[in-house]
């Protein structure tokens, strides 16, 4: 069994099965990404809630794993070299959990740079515009009089799924016709965009039928049904 007692976040979240990978998340768009993944990879896994309502995020423990205080964050008791691997940013982890099991990331060299392209323009485009439009629509930022910064990540919001719209025209999934990590990280902030923040309308989804297409199909497979829940919130 492996003793994990060398690192703090084990001591606020003690590791039920140590041998397993300890997750620390919660169930928003960026930390489902790595839910979804370990249920569609099979790797076992222990996952623990990281409450914001409690400011968990901000404890000595969990900055010891994360300095940047951000949920997810993983510590795989069995890393390279049989090392135990602490690791933050979620699509850092997409890429260490594909490599790790050889899944989601493209069968050759070529089509893995292919995934990580796509798995790029979600970290720095489509995460970063759509939580904007979110603060903006739902949060404090519809009480701005000035409407010009909503309308501005609107309008990038727009531009970003008119660009995964014409990826999708003529393949299955973002990359071609096998699931990756490009798909699990994107399609939970569209499915945020439209569902939690309230902003269908105002992007005009209806209009960018392939992302409807492929998100539908998506939110159908039980792997994310599942990783959606997890890690599950307070009743």
């Amino acid at each position: 069994m492996r003793d994990l007692s060398a690192f703090p976040i084990t001591h606020k979240w003690p590791a039920t099965h140590p041998d397993r990978l300890q997750l620390y998340s919660l169930p928003t768009p960026n930390g489902v990404k790595v839910s979804i993944m370990l249920e569609e990879t099979g790797l076992p896994y222990e996952p623990h809630l990281v409450s914001f309502e409690s400011q968990d995020q901000m404890t000595p423990e969990f900055l010891s794993l994360n300095p940047n205080n951000k949920i997810p964050a993983i510590l795989d008791p069995n890393g390279p070299d049989g090392k135990p691997l602490p690791l933050f940013e979620s699509g850092a982890i997409l890429l260490y959990l594909a490599e790790k099991t050889a899944q989601l990331h493209g069968a050759v060299a070529a089509g893995r740079y292919r995934t990580i392209q796509w798995l790029m323009f979600q970290m720095g485009g489509v995460g970063p515009m759509f939580g904007q439009v979110g603060f903006f629509n739902k949060f404090a930022g519809r009480d701005y009089a000035d409407k010009r910064p909503r309308d501005r990540y609107v309008s990038e919001a727009k531009r970003l799924l008119g660009v995964l719209d014409r990826q999708l025209a003529e393949r299955t999934w973002i990359v071609g016709d096998e699931f990756t990590i490009a798909d699990v990280a994107t399609f939970p902030w569209v499915n945020n965009l439209i569902g939690f923040y309230e902003a269908g309308d105002l992007v005009g989804i209806k209009d960018f039928t392939q992302v409807t297409r492929a998100l539908e199909s998506f939110m159908a497979r039980p792997a994310v049904i599942r990783g959606l829940k997890i890690p599950q919130r307070p009743q």
